[in-house]
């Protein structure tokens, strides 16, 4: 009879749910990840993605030994090599970058883990020891999590289990059936109970199947719909005048403005009906509690630091925090405990000051570096936790970037991405399976603890261990390199992370979670992170940054125009989280094949019928996939599903060799949904 054992983990990914995990061990392999049952949050159910997490781990394709590059790059050609070998090899020249300029090294990396052990632990020492140059890891939610903060004091709001209470429910930005799946199990209980669902999205996406009512305003405009709200909250007195008189701050400056914003000005904007605009509001103003789930899909434009400051304030403005059941979660992780000072050691800089690079510029960063702009020319770049070649903005410059013969690129991954192919090394790390990890969440207020069910697979070793062997290498190149700060072992760094909180270690041990003690009800009588103590409207602060110190809304880099009419946006695919899962076998066969949704008007309009190739285009390049006419998209929108690697493209691109390198308003963020296009069949 085999041995049959079960370990508790953690998801990994990057999805607010952060999922407890149970892993069932057959003889030292893993056949089998569940939810765990014992965690209300998961309540024992996972995605489609994770609950094949076994496909992945053994996938035929897995980087299993390190290699290094025997052909061009970008060729994926390679010859295993040894550890040892590696390593020396790896550390002789970054040492000798170092030597000329050490912020000629630039680390990359960010949620292929949250886990905070391998995430952000000794790979953050290692190059703060090392003096490279900074990363500003802003390609996911900066803008509204600056935002946030702006308004908030943090990334704070409210706890997602109160959403089944709530009586009215937004659900902004947010495709929460394919990307917050808990979420919509509470959201699903209150509709049960009576509440009203309403979704506010530029796509008719599967969660706007299940609401009473769809918002399909165009990309960019959210800002506009926030004010026309406002607007309605004040003309027909739905507002909390006590809460706004006691725990807000900047209401006179904030309703002026709001009062220029009509719903027939906010309709025209977003392209929605006048009447939508005011049965919203009614039902915003007259619902108790009413609560916003705001996503950062939203956020990935132009304006959309802005947009979110404008959403985030409509709470306050009818007194929803008075509620545990009403308010807004865009993120709680401003609750998280976590050590980071103590992780990363930021003190290892010394009085160094390096530079700090934007990881959303990555692809202008390597072709233009050594001027005003970017300073001194990237040298190195270390790639872990990330697939920039398939993800960041404006591809092409992206992939020329890394095709540089004399950037010396070293990729730490588990499979050959888009990235790994333009490797002077690849090396292998583990899976989540294979390690000791600890995770936060920005969807649920619990931590979670992962522990390694299984030995790694081949010659794998942890993202911390790699970055361990590399200062041991650096230490016998340099003196100064003090080896001492990476002794703690994996674990320890789990117990580092939590140390001097109110998280227990034993506790995790025993149970795989632990709840972070907080009120129900967080800002039900102000008490808000900001320095006012209160929900800023207007933050002065912001004025030192260049910004508006009230919310505005600013209009897209790229509106349609004669020679690109359609703006497009690009959500990933439903069995897709951005790139990681796209080359597992069965998650490939449900998503079939790259697509491009497009409204039945503007495909008739360019003679195309559903499932046609397609070619995308317009300044930055172009991107071929096929037509879905499946009624998802609204005119003069389309949606380009990702994120596909680009060797699986049917041109050899994915969809970001169409988006732009400019940035959010607030936060320094990419603006991957503010884009226009022209759409025609392709010629065969």
């Amino acid at each position: 009879m085999p041995h049959i054992s079960q370990v508790r983990g953690a998801c990994p990914h990057d999805c607010p749910d952060t999922c407890a995990l149970v892993t069932t061990v057959a003889d030292g392999t893993a056949i089998k990840v569940q939810g765990n049952t014992a965690h209300g949050h998961t309540g024992g159910v996972l995605c489609a993605k994770v609950s094949k997490y076994t496909e992945r781990h053994y996938h035929a394709d897995r980087v299993l030994q390190p290699l290094k590059r025997s052909g061009p790059k970008g060729s994926g050609q390679f010859t295993p090599v040894s550890w040892d070998e590696a390593l020396s090899d790896i550390a002789q020249r970054l040492h000798a970058i170092a030597q000329r300029n050490p912020e000629a090294i630039l680390p990359y990396s960010y949620a292929g883990t949250m886990g905070m052990v391998q995430g952000e632990s000794m790979d953050r020492r290692f190059f703060h020891q090392l003096g490279a140059s900074l990363l500003d890891r802003t390609i996911c939610s900066n803008a509204g999590g600056e935002a946030l903060a702006a308004t908030y004091g943090g990334k704070l709001g409210m706890r997602v289990e109160f959403f089944a209470e709530s009586q009215l429910i937004l659900i902004w930005g947010s495709n929460s059936i394919t990307s917050n799946l808990h979420f919509w199990r509470y959201a699903q209980e209150a509709k049960r109970n009576g509440a009203k669902l309403v979704c506010i999205d530029p796509r008719k996406s599967e969660t706007a199947d299940k609401c009473h009512e769809h918002l399909q305003l165009l990309p960019g405009t959210d800002a506009a719909l926030a004010f026309a709200l406002m607007h309605e909250l004040i003309v027909n007195d739905w507002l909390d005048d006590d809460y706004i008189a006691q725990y807000t701050q900047g209401w006179d400056a904030l309703k002026e403005r709001a009062l220029q914003w009509p719903p027939e000005r906010a309709a025209q904007v977003c392209g929605l009906a006048v009447e939508q605009i005011r049965c919203l509001a009614r039902d915003y103003g007259t619902s108790k509690p009413a609560a916003i789930r705001l996503n950062y899909g939203m956020q990935r434009v132009r304006g959309g630091g802005n947009a979110v400051r404008a959403i985030a304030c409509l709470p306050a403005l009818v007194g929803a925090w008075r509620h545990r059941a009403g308010g807004l979660l865009l993120s709680s992780s401003g609750v998280s405990p976590f050590n980071r000072a103590a992780l990363q050691m930021p003190q290892l800089l010394g009085q160094r000051r390096p530079r700090t690079l934007n990881m959303s510029s990555i692809g202008d960063v390597l072709l233009h570096g050594g001027d005003a702009q970017f300073g001194p020319k990237v040298e190195a770049v270390v790639v872990y936790n990330s697939n920039p070649v398939a993800v960041a903005p404006e591809s092409a410059k992206v992939t020329a970037g890394f095709a540089r013969e004399d950037l010396f690129t070293v990729v730490l991954e588990h499979f050959m991405t888009d990235t790994a192919d333009h490797a002077d090394y690849v090396l292998p790390a583990t899976m989540q399976l294979e390690h000791w990890d600890i995770h936060g969440s920005y969807g649920h207020t619990d931590v979670l603890l992962n522990q390694p069910a299984i030995a790694p697979e081949g010659q794998a070793r942890s993202n911390a261990q790699i970055f361990r062997d590399l200062a041991a290498q650096m230490a016998k190149l340099d003196p100064a390199f003090a080896a001492e700060h990476f002794s703690e072992s994996d674990k320890a760094l789990v117990q580092t992370a939590i140390r001097h909180t109110a998280i227990n270690f034993d506790e995790l041990l025993a149970h795989g979670f632990a709840h972070i003690p907080l009120p129900d009800a967080p800002f039900a009588q102000g008490g808000f992170a900001t320095p006012s103590g209160k929900c800023e409207f207007d933050n002065p602060a912001l004025a030192r940054l260049g910004i508006s110190t009230l919310p505005e809304h600013l209009p897209n880099y790229e509106p349609p125009t004669a020679e690109y009419p359609l703006a497009m946006i690009s959500p990933p695919a439903r069995n897709f989280l951005n790139s990681t899962f796209a080359n597992v076998g069965s998650l490939q066969r449900m998503e079939e094949r790259p697509l491009l949704e497009i409204h039945p008007d503007d495909a008739a309009a360019r003679g195309i019928a559903d499932g046609d190739r397609l070619r995308i285009f317009n300044a930055r390049g172009e991107y071929h996939c096929h037509a879905s006419i499946n009624g998802r998209a609204r005119a003069g929108v389309v949606v380009g599903l990702g994120i596909w690697w680009r060797k699986q493209g049917l041109n050899g691109t994915n969809v970001n060799e169409l988006t732009h390198q400019q940035l959010t308003d607030i936060g320094r963020a990419p603006c991957f949904y503010d884009c226009a296009v022209q759409v025609l069949k392709a010629d065969l």
